[in-house]
């Protein structure tokens, strides 16, 4: 028996003699494959997340394996990293044959890189997006209110009218005393433009008689508007010229009637001086007949109102200043420029001016319930309505004063008086 033992150990010893080396071998081999299997695996995780499988296809799962044996040694993955390209260019090769089962992670990076994709290409439309949704927050600007002027007043209470007009210089001059009811710069020379014209009509009233025939030279004929256009062939009647140089301003008309008084207009301008000093007017210096500017001519605020008030003494003088039109004695229609006559009421008479050195100038008369005042201004921008404002004031200012002599004076020592 145990013979027989012997030889079956024998026999067994020889059978697995052989088969050692080939089992020692196989043994050494299959831990260096699972070694490598599990270093490749920790790479692939380390660079690409390992693909999700589903029931549907299980046997996709092999795939990550093959793209682990392809991933590039530790020193190029360093250089170049290749996760971001990858589940793009899988995604384009695996779409054409079947869907790609990639991982949660991979998802995420392709959506990503899809938002830059578009966000790069259309900056415009998402700037327009992101406008449309952000709130617009604009200041609003203040509504412009309307405020009144403010209502300068004098000592009196009354408006202080001198902040309201646009005149240089005004004189408002009580016709009956000759009194001051309102100056501004009254004494400040200027240029006096048409009114000035009311000298020379003085001067032909006292010098010419309404049926004098008035020849005209070429000089006078080339006057500059306003003029009536007289004719160097043919008469006029000095009745018409006068009318023509106080009511429609003509310039023609006052240098033909300075030539036929005085025998030239340089010395009608001299006698136009001395007759103005002698009016009234002291720092009047005349150098034409009708006002047109000239080196060293001028009159002031004062000086015209004196003038003013001088001529409407004289009943020839207002009555003419009166008329709104007349016909001359060859069918001519002379209307007045004074528009004060039908704008303002109680106007009298007056005579307008203007040049640009002079500006806007006036003077004329006017009467309310029994006052009359003279009003002259000069350099004005808006005449009608710094007029308007002027006669306005100086009438209440006049009743004002008129009023408060009336008033009985109490002395002091009386003992009736009340403080």
């Amino acid at each position: 028996m145990r013979r027989h033992l012997y030889i079956l150990f024998l026999l067994l010893l020889c059978i697995a003699f052989p088969l050692q080396p080939a089992m020692d071998a196989l043994g050494a081999q299959q831990p260096a494959v699972a070694k490598k299997t599990v270093t490749t695996a920790q790479k692939t995780t380390a660079k690409k997340p390992a693909p999700a499988t589903t029931a549907k296809t299980p046997a996709k799962v092999a795939a990550p394996t093959k793209a682990a044996q392809k991933t590039p040694p530790k020193n190029q993955v360093a250089k170049t990293p290749q996760s971001a390209k990858q589940p793009t260019v899988a995604a384009k090769q695996v779409g054409k044959k079947s869907q790609p089962v990639v991982s949660s992670r991979t998802a995420v990076v392709a959506q990503k890189t899809t938002v830059v994709k578009r966000t790069t290409a259309a900056p415009a439309v998402a700037r327009k997006k992101a406008s449309a949704r952000r709130p617009t927050l604009t200041r609003k600007k203040p509504r412009a209110t309307a405020t009144a002027s403010p209502a300068y007043v004098d000592e009196a209470g009354l408006p202080d009218i001198a902040k309201q007009i646009s005149s240089r210089s005004v004189m408002v001059m009580d016709a009956g005393t000759g009194g001051v009811i309102f100056a501004k710069a009254p004494d400040s020379p200027r240029q006096p433009a048409s009114t000035i014209k009311i000298v020379t009509a003085m001067i032909a009233l006292k010098s010419l008689s309404n049926n004098d025939v008035i020849n005209v030279s070429r000089h006078a004929a080339d006057m500059p508007s306003s003029k009536i256009f007289l004719d160097t062939g043919k008469s006029y009647l000095a009745n018409d010229l006068i009318n023509a140089v106080l009511l429609a301003s003509a310039n023609d008309a006052s240098v033909a009637l300075a030539e036929r008084i005085a025998g030239s207009e340089a010395k009608f301008a001299n006698l136009m001086t001395l007759s103005a000093k002698m009016w009234g007017a002291q720092n009047t210096v005349c150098r034409t007949a009708n006002g047109l500017t000239a080196d060293g001519q001028q009159s002031t605020a004062r000086d015209l109102a004196n003038l003013f008030r001088y001529a409407m003494q004289h009943d020839e003088f207002a009555r003419r200043m009166r008329e709104r039109a007349i016909s001359t004695s060859y069918g001519k229609v002379l209307r007045n420029h004074n528009k004060a006559l039908w704008r303002l009421d109680g106007a009298v008479g007056g005579k307008t001016g203007y040049t640009v050195a002079a500006r806007q100038t006036y003077v004329g008369q006017f009467t309310r319930d029994g006052q009359t005042i003279v009003v002259a201004i000069m350099g004005s921008e808006s005449m009608w309505a710094d007029l308007e404002k002027l006669v306005n004031y100086g009438f209440k200012k006049q009743k004002e004063e008129q009023v408060a002599l009336a008033a009985p004076h109490i002395p002091e020592s009386d003992p009736l008086r009340i403080n």
